[in-house]
């Protein structure tokens, strides 16, 4: 009998080749500590739209509910834009986290050495980079009510999209940004509008009681414009950065760029029990699906946290993130991280060569 049971996602456009390389890189590191997988794969998105008119089916769901953690690749895609909201395969996506409770998103963004000229920004910004956003994943705009177009008159439509933020929600997802912070360098920002929303100012009235239980965190706030900026100025400043759904959206993509390619950046998305639902953070990429140019990183890294967060299995994921930075001190690049004097490779061969790493 297998040790974890892991439901397996692969999704749409190059979802599909990355899972493959992330299942295969846990597989080894299991073998080389002893742990063994029992691999299922589910379907989501607009492929599971296309076989079954449902982007986040039944049988999915079943499959996540009987799971240890599930590893996702990624969904989306121009072809299924002209779907109703609810049918589009981005609603895999929100349904995921919305049955499953997963409040906590956690999005590091950290720097490998051989890699700092591949950002846009220099080196000298970026070495050592370190950074975790925690971000609230089934609360505020994205989920909130009422959300409708409507036609006031004949000549003119009116949208609604509703922010809603409880007490309780915020307290949750602001306590995890501090206990990850007390095991890392023990420095929080809070990242709201507190000038403008009342979602925010509630935000930053909690956070400010949750920070009374953690007086060895030094603890900040921030608007949001300003820490999009101060990422951009000097993102070494950062340690630990909670906030809400949107604003973390967006963030956490700029802060991903810092290392230089969104391929990098891996994603958990945890609940209270301790399930969990690992993501790289780039999407389908439509342009590159099936021609063996996509990053395997970010889903093997992905793989990575699957081991630390769900499983407990923190040498595994070390052996995993270690392998990872071997194989970029080799020299090895995917195209979207390519630079003069370096090797390039498809997604295929870097994957194989993590997991060659990680066998040890």
């Amino acid at each position: 009998m297998a040790d974890y049971k892991i439901g397996v996602i692969p999704g749409d456009g190059i979802g599909q080749e990355v899972t493959a390389h992330a299942r295969k890189v846990l597989d080894v590191a299991g073998v080389r500590f002893g742990v063994s997988f029992e691999f299922r794969e589910g379907m989501a998105g607009g492929t599971a739209y296309d076989a079954a008119g449902d982007p986040f089916p039944s049988e999915t769901q079943e499959l996540c509910a009987d799971s240890d953690a599930c590893l996702f690749g990624a969904v989306g895609g121009p072809q299924w834009d002209a779907l109703p909201r609810e049918k589009r395969p981005e609603a895999a996506i929100l349904g995921l986290r919305q049955k499953f409770g997963l409040f906590a998103n956690l999005r590091p963004a950290a720097m490998f050495e051989p890699l700092v000229d591949a950002s846009t920004l220099k080196a000298e910004a970026v070495r050592g980079l370190d950074l975790l956003v925690v971000r609230e994943g089934v609360g505020g705009i994205y989920f909130g009510e009422p959300r409708i177009t409507e036609q006031v008159n004949p000549d003119e439509e009116r949208a609604v999209d509703t922010m809603v933020y409880s007490t309780s929600e915020i307290r949750r997802i602001v306590r995890v940004g501090f206990e990850m912070a007390s095991v890392r360098r023990k420095k929080l920002l809070s990242v709201d509008k507190e000038n403008v929303l009342e979602t925010s100012r509630l935000w930053r009235r909690v956070a400010g009681e949750v920070a009374r239980d953690f007086p060895d965190i030094e603890v900040s706030h921030m608007y949001v414009d300003n820490a999009a900026m101060q990422l951009i100025r000097d993102p070494l400043q950062f340690d630990v950065i909670v906030t809400g759904n949107m604003f973390g959206d967006i963030l956490s993509d700029a802060a991903s760029m810092l290392t230089g390619s969104i391929g990098m950046l891996a994603s958990a998305n945890l609940n209270e029990a301790g399930f969990g639902v690992f993501e790289p953070v780039h999407g389908t990429a439509p342009d590159i699906a099936g021609q063996d140019k996509a990053n395997p990183i970010a889903a093997i890294m992905s793989a990575a946290m699957l081991c630390r967060y769900a499983l407990k299995r923190a040498g595994m994921a070390d052996a995993i993130e270690a392998a990872v930075s071997k194989a970029l001190d080799g020299g090895l690049r995917t195209p979207d991280i390519h630079t003069n004097g370096t090797t390039l490779v498809g997604c295929a061969a870097m994957g194989e060569r993590v997991a060659e790493l990680v066998g040890g």
